[in-house]
């Protein structure tokens, strides 16, 4: 995985591990540390929807979160999930031409199947944002899923039998969220 171009074309500081228990719950420990993204080769717990586990496949998939403090009502955080799931949607259009579904509010389907998992996590005080965390699970050169997920789950690699560079979407995607984020 190329950090420094995902970083230089993100303008964001990326937090990189080569393998770890999940994206999601390690933002969780250090959202403290300000507005960050944390970026996984692979994770080994990965939460899925309804604390499910999220498998990822070393090197193959896309696992991360954005650890962000937005200064704004929890009113302008409606939607938000679906809002991330459209411009995911819209990334892999742009650059692949694929129309992916969306099971809303936060998965995204490709011929039936779930290729992408999104959680999002509002903490309050109040009325008052303490962080927001999203977190972003998507299918990209998996080619091997577990028996009770197989018939469900697929990848951009499954459906279209080629390997896709992980660093253009996370790009993509990543750049359209900042856009969302600024605007809270």
């Amino acid at each position: 995985m190329d950090i420094k171009k995902i970083e230089e074309q993100t303008n964001q500081e990326i937090e990189y591990y080569k393998e770890i228990e999940s994206t999601h719950k390690y933002a969780k420990k250090i959202e403290n540390q300000g507005n960050k993204i944390i970026i996984a080769g692979k994770q080994t717990g990965g939460i899925g929807t309804k604390g499910r586990k999220w498998h990822t496949g070393e090197d193959k998939n896309i696992a991360l979160t954005i650890i962000v403090h937005p200064n704004c009502e929890i009113k302008k955080l409606e939607g938000l999930t679906t809002l991330i799931a459209e411009k995911i949607q819209d990334s892999i259009y742009e650059l692949y031409k694929y129309k992916l579904q969306i099971k809303e509010p936060n998965d995204l389907i490709l011929n039936g199947k779930k290729i992408c998992g999104i959680l999002t996590e509002i903490h309050t005080q109040g009325e008052k944002i303490e962080y927001l965390l999203i977190s972003i699970g998507f299918n990209v050169n998996e080619d091997k899923f577990d028996l009770n997920i197989n018939a469900i789950a697929t990848s951009l690699k499954k459906e279209f039998n080629k390997e896709f560079e992980r660093e253009e979407i996370i790009i993509k995607i990543i750049n359209k969220i900042i856009k969302i984020i600024e605007q809270l």
